[in-house]
């Protein structure tokens, strides 16, 4: 007498082969093979499937890169606007759009108009950068609270008036003029000559914005 498990694998074969007309299989194949055999092509069809809908996808490039990749800067879509001589396009250059690049090109006029290399004016972008951002601010900070504009120049008689300060134009020319009469600046690096001019707590500080600067200057055409 047959194990009561090879009797229910022949019931099983027997009812299969009926249904699909195996019966000239049935006779060359034992009946256990043939059963262990469909488990197996089922269980790898599934585990394809899984693979192909789940698994490839997540490990394909193209869906690496949308998960990763940064979000680009978004500016409003607007035409580009002339500055002295300097066209300012929508942007983002650099991370940032119009209104700020409009900054940046004042800055760089004012550089222009006292003989100023491109290299200075990068020092005077990356400078206003790290103090506001490419805005003109009208407020300051804990540490000057009467400071203003793009430079965060203080109300101690060095920048003008309160309407120079906030002239971007009138704040970059009085930076620059402070900068020239520095002995040697011609061959500080640009952090150094920023807070030679501007007496900030780390002379490192505006070190992180020099890249911004330099692509911002190139991107002007200066």
């Amino acid at each position: 007498m047959e194990p009561k498990l090879d009797q229910d694998f022949h019931r099983l074969g027997a009812a299969f082969s009926s249904s699909v007309g195996l019966s000239s299989v049935r006779q060359e194949i034992p009946l256990r093979k043939l059963l262990i055999g469909l488990v197996a092509v089922g269980a790898l069809a599934t585990a394809g499937w899984f693979a192909a809908a789940w698994v490839a996808p997540i490990l394909s490039p193209a869906s690496t890169a949308r998960q990763t990749a940064p979000p680009a800067a978004a500016c409003p879509q607007v035409a580009p606007t002339t500055v002295g001589t300097i066209v300012v396009p929508a942007g983002p250059v650099a991370g940032f759009c119009q209104s700020e690049l409009i900054m940046a090109a004042h800055i760089m006029n004012a550089a222009r108009d006292d003989g100023i290399g491109s290299h200075t004016q990068a020092v005077g972008v990356m400078t206003a950068i790290g103090e506001s951002g490419l805005r003109n601010l009208t407020y300051g900070d804990a540490a000057g609270p009467d400071s203003r504009g793009l430079f965060q120049q203080r109300d101690n008689g060095a920048w003008g008036t309160l309407a120079d300060r906030m002239d971007p134009y009138t704040a970059a020319s009085n930076f620059f003029h402070k900068l020239t009469s520095i002995d040697g600046w011609q061959s500080m690096s640009p952090t150094a000559l920023a807070h030679a001019v501007q007496v900030n707590a780390d002379p490192n500080y505006y070190a992180q914005y020099w890249s911004q600067a330099q692509s911002i200057v190139a991107a002007l055409g200066g």
